[in-house]
């Protein structure tokens, strides 16, 4: 776990699909963190697994019989003033979208973390509206840390 402000991260690479470079993790979850001017503590762990346990998780929490990208949970006692929030990312995922889409499974990986924080300041995916949205927010994120 490293300690940046007053975020306290924790990266957990629990898979052998992609290589997961900590820092750029690092720089990414600070970096969307203050989009909205964090101005609270933020403790988060961030997970990668592979297809299988993404599927577990996906099924326990929503009741859904299939991998997806990311899950994030916000953990937090006290919402608002604080985050706790664990985010777990598929890299087996990020490797065949990656495929699909003409990206990089080390892009989409990235994305996946950075919308996993998006979740966790409110923005919402449901529509076709939110999710381009968080899409932009995500993108112009990544892009600045080139």
């Amino acid at each position: 776990m490293s300690r940046v402000g007053n975020l306290k991260l924790e990266i957990i690479n629990s898979q052998k699909k992609i290589p997961v470079v900590a820092i750029r993790i690092k720089k990414l979850v600070l970096k969307a963190l203050s989009e909205v001017c964090l101005k609270r503590s933020a403790e988060i762990t961030v997970c990668f697994v592979d297809d299988k346990r993404m599927k577990e998780l996906n099924y326990k929490f929503h009741h859904r019989n299939s991998p997806t990208d990311v899950l994030a949970f916000d953990l937090s006692l006290r919402p608002g003033k604080e985050i706790i929030a664990d985010i777990v990312v598929s890299a087996e995922t990020a490797k065949s979208n990656a495929k699909e889409f003409g990206t990089t499974p080390g892009y989409e990986l990235e994305l996946y973390v950075v919308h996993g924080v998006l979740h966790l300041l409110g923005y919402k995916d449901a529509t076709v509206r939110q999710r381009e949205q968080m899409q932009v927010v995500a993108e112009r994120i990544i892009a600045s840390l080139k």
